[in-house]
């Protein structure tokens, strides 16, 4: 068991919060009980995965996607007023990461898909978000792996015969950051979701792109922050998956 408010600071200091500029805050963003023991982890906030961690009598849910986005409103109605709602009933903390558990260099969600993915010599590129690695497969094998290690088929542009040797690839909706991968020389970029203009990008740079979707590309940073702290404090964790096929 551990006091909310303590493991709140631990993650900021672990996670390196202070350094990033991100669109919400990131820490403890709904506060319940003091005392924590069982933690129930997952993706996005919404109203699922909230009454599940109702059901499994959580005492804190972790997330990636939390509450209080730049630029949204700010009044507490509809399903924001009912999700915060559900918590403050049951007391259960909400702690939210989104930038620091995408970037963290062991337990994020970068680093994590460069351990499912095979990746080998997996680094940041420079400040940014976007990482970079080595393999030796080819495109068509490289799909077929993503397919397995995130149970879900990925959007492919490229020829499937085509080598792949150095990739980068960045979680979430990170299509507008291919040029990282283009300025490196990559052979292939990787990351959650597409758009329009994407496609024509990529294929006139001569590079692949894979959209691997959005929520299966970040799964994995917010479960081993809770394994983490569940073998630290000695806490119950859950990971429960509300997927939204995306």
């Amino acid at each position: 068991m551990i006091n909310n408010k303590t493991l709140a600071a631990y993650c900021y200091d672990y996670l390196n919060v202070v350094i990033f500029d991100d669109y919400c805050p990131n820490g403890l963003q709904i506060e319940g009980k003091p005392d924590i023991s069982k933690i129930i982890s997952g993706v996005s906030a919404n109203q699922d995965l909230i009454d599940r961690a109702i059901d499994e009598e959580a005492d804190a849910l972790f997330v990636h996607h939390g509450f209080f986005w730049k630029n949204e409103p700010l009044m507490l109605t509809g399903i924001k007023k009912n999700r915060i709602k559900a918590l403050l009933e049951h007391d259960i903390n909400l702690f939210a990461y989104h930038l620091p558990l995408d970037a963290h260099p062991k337990i994020g969600n970068n680093a994590q898909l460069a351990q499912r993915f095979g990746i080998k010599n997996p680094t940041p590129i420079g400040d940014t978000l976007v990482w970079q690695g080595e393999i030796d497969t080819t495109l068509g094998s490289f799909s077929n792996t993503i397919k397995q290690a995130l149970n879900r088929t990925p959007l492919v542009f490229g020829d499937d015969d085509n080598p792949l040797k150095r990739i980068a690839w960045c979680s979430g909706g990170a299509q507008t950051y291919i040029d990282h991968a283009i300025n490196i020389n990559a052979d292939c970029f990787i990351t959650g979701e597409v758009s329009e203009q994407i496609p024509a990008i990529a294929k006139e740079n001569d590079i692949a792109f894979i959209s691997a979707g959005h929520h299966a590309t970040e799964r994995y940073g917010v479960q081993a922050l809770c394994q983490h702290l569940t073998q630290k404090y000695n806490l119950i964790h859950q990971f429960i998956d509300v997927n939204n096929f995306v």
